[in-house]
């Protein structure tokens, strides 16, 4: 099975914010590799076919951040 690819766009306002994202990101099983930019506001996350989108979502919003849009593969997703 393919890998997916999942952006969020995360509102971050310092490195710090950046920081506690890429911290979750690092210690989720499946991920194979995220860019997370405070420029751009955005999370992109390359992940194991068996990682499913909600989950990364999940460890995103439990750092505090607000995720004010998310795709999987391509195709806008919810957020909630």
């Amino acid at each position: 099975m393919a890998d997916h690819h999942y952006k969020f766009n995360v509102e971050m306002s310092c490195g710090g914010c950046s920081g506690a994202i890429e911290r979750v990101l690092k210690k989720l099983d499946g991920v194979k590799s995220y860019d997370v930019s405070l420029d751009t506001q955005t999370a992109n996350v390359i992940a194991q076919a068996d990682l499913p989108y909600e989950t990364v979502l999940d460890k995103i919003k439990k750092t505090g951040k607000k995720v004010t849009s998310g795709e999987a593969d391509g195709v806008s997703r919810g957020i909630e």
